[in-house]
């Protein structure tokens, strides 16, 4: 028998995400007020409104679509977020900022299409390898079929370059690859390849050395490269086990940079100390958990792989964004699943956790 209902539990953990990460955002934007920003409103609009208040909308939306139309669409979906990833390149209608090119300016708002080509990859790749399910441990298929599902988001994201983008489609991909049956043949080789592909980058990227270089020694470049991972663990480091408090925290105000983005962990580090560190830390496993559950009682190979997929992207990221706060990853610049800053973000993983939820509805009941 079929359930035609959500999965409960998977609801709750998602809601308790966003509220949890409102309630963080929310304390962590005084800090951009106290250093006289004057764009904290937009910055606001953007993540509440655009990012919450249109994500919630999808999430409703795309729950109560059937999964299964994904499929038909995935290679128009992902064509189309490789074609709005590669526009910010255009002159006049792509921003830079901070040394990468990633938005599209439209009707005044920013737009990071690199966020959907997220979801569209894994889209694509649930539906090629649901497709190919007797060739998937062959080279020309498989591994074949791997490389060539990647050689478009990887020219156009290391072009940005966004290797924190890259790095989660990457291996929301590999996890769907796997899942579908392929070899630990093929295992070793993706490891071969990441690792001769971090060299190369490190050799042409001086920045990505950098960031090599304060993961192995976070004392290297306090004042520079260093600084942001060393003001991310004085942060955590001094909530101690319970934290300081909500709203308490000292480093937002003046030393963390980007409170709002990617250090926003080491605010909720300072004000909830070690225990609310390791509670967001068990939500995320038991999102985790229950997304591979809903894999498992899929009613066929694509919403399983699709499952996957999904619940690889939002737990993944996350877990890299905490690694890094915490100098066990090195830096990458990518946000905090449901939490960080960014309406773009905020909107495809809502998005993506409907697509989860509207799997859910179709599980075998055990």
């Amino acid at each position: 028998m079929r359930s035609a209902r959500i999965d409960k539990p998977l609801a709750f953990l998602i809601a308790v995400l966003v509220v949890v990460g409102s309630l963080i955002f929310a304390s962590a934007i005084f800090g951009l007020l106290a250093r006289g920003i004057s764009n904290t409103s937009s910055v606001a609009f953007s993540h509440v409104v655009l990012g919450i208040g249109i994500g919630v909308l999808a999430l409703f939306v795309t729950s109560r679509l059937d999964y299964k139309l994904w499929r038909r669409f995935a290679p128009h979906i992902f064509v189309l977020a490789l074609a709005l990833t590669a526009a910010v390149f255009i002159p006049g209608l792509g921003i830079e900022h901070g040394g990468g090119k990633r938005w599209l300016s439209l009707a005044g708002f920013s737009l990071q299409p690199a966020e959907f080509l997220k979801i569209a990859s894994i889209i694509m790749a649930a539906a090629y390898f649901s497709t190919i399910r007797t060739r998937v441990s062959t080279l020309r298929w498989g591994l074949g079929g791997l490389f060539l599902l990647l050689a478009g988001p990887v020219l156009l994201l290391l072009a940005q370059p966004d290797l924190g983008t890259l790095g989660v489609i990457a291996i929301s991909v590999v996890a769907v690859f796997f899942a579908a049956g392929a070899r630990f043949r093929d295992l070793i080789v993706m490891m071969l390849v990441g690792i001769v592909a971090i060299a190369v980058l490190a050799y042409l990227r001086p920045y990505v050395l950098d960031r090599i270089e304060v993961f192995f020694n976070p004392s290297h470049g306090p004042q520079a490269e260093g600084y942001q991972l060393r003001q991310s663990l004085i942060a955590i480091g001094s909530g101690g086990f319970l934290g300081r408090g909500f709203g308490q925290s000292v480093q937002k105000f003046t030393y963390l940079p980007e409170p709002m983005g990617d250090s926003i962990f080491a605010v909720l580090g300072e004000e909830f100390g070690f225990v609310g560190g390791i509670t967001l830390i068990g939500l995320f496993l038991a999102l985790a958990l229950r997304g591979f559950s809903i894999a498992a009682r899929a009613p066929d190979p694509f919403g399983g792989l699709l499952a996957i997929g999904i619940s690889t992207y939002l737990v993944a990221e996350a877990f890299i964004n905490i690694a890094a706060m915490l100098g066990v990853a090195p830096l990458t610049g990518i946000p905090l699943t449901f939490i960080s800053q960014g309406g773009s973000a905020m909107l495809t993983s809502l998005g993506s956790a409907g697509i989860l939820l509207s799997i859910s509805r179709r599980t075998v009941r055990h």
